[in-house]
């Protein structure tokens, strides 16, 4: 290491620097609201340095969480025993806290005081012997800070007391370690460092003696030893931790020079400036050097402390830090960052696949804020989807908060859809959710001709938000209420998830894709007619399409709350029902979201020998769920598309994309209009006039078959 020092020249050192780990904010606002309030009285904390390891990068003065006292920790001014358990990385370094109430009281502070009054700290302990118990006291540092909890930034100072010699140090000579001994002394003394580094009761000691014996041998010893190596003959340096990368020596010598002049009165002194690569002696890199030391008078008597110095310099310049962390401090990074936590460690072992990004990213469309719609909500959050809608028209009811987990009593007589959003952003403020109230048009519930504009601008608002949404969730009460939304999404290929409950039965299912998805072309529609059924039962892959909440009914969708007694009118279920049916349901979601195919994902069943393993990262990806509390069993189905459905036929999809809005409102006025067009009324009759023959005989019972 080049060392340019000539020697009568003043002693340069190179300034101490800082560094604050966003932990220690994270607990100092804690203490603040919690404990400290309005309390300015100076706080003892624990800094913590090593020395420079690195040539192009110097250690630094470092404030951690655990620099602070918990909240229920007595303050101290000695540190704490467990900061003094040796870790080579961490030499505790005692220090104060002067956190003001306000930016005014920070700016008022009298900084010239303030630096007088801790170098006043150094002094004393030079002269009542405090510095050979625990040598780091000649290392004591201050921070004055501002804490704008409201904006979570903060304003800080640092300050190294340092006495001043007078007249200054002057350098003797200056060059690096293994420039100055001999082979064999060098060897002994990186031995001796690296032992004294590694040795638990010393590493922490950042000052001490080096001992050189006449046979080369050396030995780190405790400053309280100087008169006893002093007796022994041995040639002494004054080794320290130095933190600085530069050809001079650090800041720590300052004021180890000020107390080895006072305590034994040398004018002349040897030291090391103790470096290291890569956790070892780097005597390369270290630096031995001579200075000179002469003092006036007056530092002589104990009354009188010298003048110090130690502001921490700022990009050149006498002034404060600012640091805002309000995007990693706040309650809704906060809450982020928590809510993340479990997904993450989901994917350290279990799932190292999962792609959480898609998740946040995806836009949820709930129809139904009712029993299931409470539950499938809070459960998307726990995935990690951070795009929630809420639809519904009703309004809470008494007897809703025990079943439905979003509302309180307080909700009461309120609009499910508002008041659940206001739940969502209570538990997770960092969630986009919106509360839409709407009701859904229904086949089977004529529209008087005053209203049909209404119903009208209902269905167009409903079909913006199918659009506008990735995924849609169909968790209303009635089975008519969920025909236009399976229109809407198979007409523009949206994923649909449906989730409903009997007593003590459930069913989840995924719809498959539209039939008209394979068609990229939209200008071709025009066409085409319903004699593409047989394209219309496959999908874009070319298999089986598989079919949605309507493809087995074999009639439309028609009223059916109509002459509806009280146990009738309301979801009877058994308490946890709805719970474990919503868990399948958003898994099935992410189950989609993960596959590479995604809402054209074959149906998979368990233990299958079509899916031997499974390539989704969240097991199989079945197309119905279908389950029961009393059997305490639970059954994966497929349904394929039927050509006479009346929710995702082509022929519907294509009428509607024909007509618009006429065809709906004549479905919802109409029912049978449904039957007709599908041909689910020919199919009737034809089941109606369809006639077996029963042959009666004595046969047995083997025999009794009959062929269809």
């Amino acid at each position: 290491m080049d060392v340019d020092a000539e020697e009568g020249t003043l002693l340069k050192f190179a300034p101490f620097q800082s560094r604050v780990d966003e932990g220690f904010w994270h607990r100092l606002s804690s203490l603040k609201l919690n404990k400290l309030r309005l309390d300015e009285s100076p706080m003892p904390i624990t800094g913590f340095f090593a020395p420079c390891s690195h040539k192009q990068v110097p250690s630094r003065l470092t404030l951690l969480a655990e620099s602070l006292p918990s909240e229920d920790q007595k303050q101290s001014s000695s540190l704490p025993a467990t900061l003094n358990q040796g870790n080579r990385n961490r030499c505790p370094v005692p220090g104060i806290l002067y956190n003001t109430n306000t930016l005014e009281g920070f700016n008022a502070i009298d900084r010239v005081s303030l630096l007088e009054t801790e170098a006043k700290k150094i002094w004393d302990d030079i002269h009542n012997g405090k510095v050979e118990e625990s040598s780091s006291v000649l290392l004591r540092f201050m921070v004055i800070s501002f804490a704008e909890l409201k904006k979570w930034s903060f304003c800080y100072w640092f300050a190294f007391p340092a006495l001043m010699l007078d007249p200054a140090a002057r350098v003797v000579s200056l060059r690096s370690a293994s420039q100055c001994l001999s082979l064999e002394q060098a060897e002994s003394l990186s031995s001796a460092c690296n032992e004294w580094r590694n040795t638990s009761s010393t590493t922490g000691v950042p000052f001490f003696l080096v001992c050189i014996a006449s046979d080369s041998h050396v030995t780190l010893r405790h400053l309280a030893d100087w008169e006893a190596c002093m007796d022994d003959g041995q040639k002494v340096l004054f080794g320290f931790y130095d933190p600085c990368n530069v050809p001079y020596p650090g800041w720590p010598l300052r004021n180890y020079l000020a107390y080895i002049c006072i305590r034994w009165g040398l004018e002349k002194v040897h030291f090391l400036c103790y470096r290291e690569t890569r956790g070892f002696a780097d005597l390369g890199f270290s630096l031995i050097g001579e200075a000179s030391i002469s003092v006036s008078p007056e530092w002589k008597t104990r009354d009188c402390t010298p003048k110090a110095v130690g502001w921490e310099v700022n990009k050149g310049n006498a002034k404060p830090n600012f640091i805002s962390l309000a995007k990693a401090m706040d309650p809704t990074s906060l809450a982020i960052s928590s809510a993340d936590l479990n997904l993450k460690l989901m994917k350290w072992r279990a799932v190292p696949d999962l792609n959480l990004s898609i998740l946040s990213a995806t836009r949820c469309l709930i129809l139904g804020a009712g029993t299931l719609g409470c539950e499938v909500a809070r459960l998307l959050m726990a995935w990690g989807f951070r795009k929630i809608t809420m639809l519904d028209s009703g309004k809470v009811a008494i007897s809703n908060p025990l079943r439905q987990s979003l509302y309180t009593l307080d909700d009461c007589g309120e609009f499910k859809a508002i008041a659940a959003v206001r739940s969502l952003n209570r538990i997770f403020p960092a969630v986009e959710a919106e509360g839409i109230v709407m009701a859904i048009p229904m086949p089977g519930h004529p529209v008087p001709e005053q209203e049909e504009q209404s119903v009208l601008e209902d269905c167009k608002r409903l079909h913006d938000l199918v659009e506008c949404h990735d995924v849609i969730f169909l968790l209303t009460d009635t089975r008519e209420s969920r025909w236009l939304p399976t229109l809407l999404c198979s007409s523009a290929n949206k994923i649909a998830i449906t989730a409903a409950l009997g007593f003590e039965s459930f069913v989840v299912m995924r719809h498959g894709a539209g039939p008209l998805s394979m068609i990229k072309d939209s200008g071709a529609l025009s066409s085409l007619s319903a004699e593409m059924h047989n394209l219309s039962l496959t999908n874009r892959m070319g298999k089986q399409r598989l079919g949605c909440y309507f493809c087995n009914d074999v009639v439309a969708p028609v009223d059916s709350t109509a002459n509806r007694t009280l146990d009738q009118q309301c979801t009877v279920a058994l308490p946890g029902l709805a719970s474990i049916t919503s868990g399948y349901a958003v898994k099935l979601l992410a189950g989609i979201l993960q596959d590479r195919l995604g809402i054209f994902a074959d149906a998979e069943f368990a233990n299958s020998a079509n899916n031997p393993s499974s390539e989704n990262c969240l097991g199989i990806l079945p197309h119905q769920i279908r389950g029961s509390l009393s059997q305490m069993s639970m059954i994966t189905l497929v349904g394929h598309a039927s050509s006479s459905c009346t929710g995702c036929s082509s022929t519907v999809i294509l009428e509607y994309q024909k007509r618009g809005l006429d065809f709906v409102l004549q479905a919802i006025n109409t029912p049978m209009y449904l039957e007709d067009r599908t041909g689910l009324t020919e199919l009737k009759k034809s089941a109606d006039s369809f006639n077996l023959d029963w042959e009666v005989g004595t046969d047995d019972v083997e025999d009794d078959c009959v062929e269809i």
